[in-house]
């Protein structure tokens, strides 16, 4: 089987484009432009980088705050249970004296 030529497109020559003075000047405005952009836009992020670190610390301290009220409840509440199981067990003492006293004297 006899093989094809291979068709091969010519290939072209770039054109040279050369900008007027107008078109360079037009481009060196919009480089600028988005040099301003990015600026702003890195000044947006370091402004809310920083609002964003105030707020944690805000949190933490909230939350130790929230952290160091619930301890000084759970405390007193302890405290507070251990006063009336030293009194119920002073009671039940006493009632085991009397309750003996009882049993001794016949009531």
């Amino acid at each position: 089987m006899p093989q094809g030529k291979k068709t091969q497109t010519p290939s072209k020559q770039p054109k040279i484009s050369s900008m007027n003075h107008e078109e360079e000047e037009e481009m060196k405005h919009d480089i600028s432009k988005l040099r301003d952009k990015e600026q702003q836009v890195s000044l947006a992020q370091k402004v809310t980088k920083s609002k964003m670190d105030g707020l944690k610390k805000d949190v933490e301290a909230n939350m130790d705050g929230l952290k160091k009220g619930i301890e000084a409840q759970m405390d007193f509440l302890k405290k507070g249970i251990e006063a009336k199981m030293n009194d119920v067990e002073a009671k039940m003492d006493n009632f085991k004296i009397d309750l003996k006293t009882d049993l001794k004297t016949g009531m």
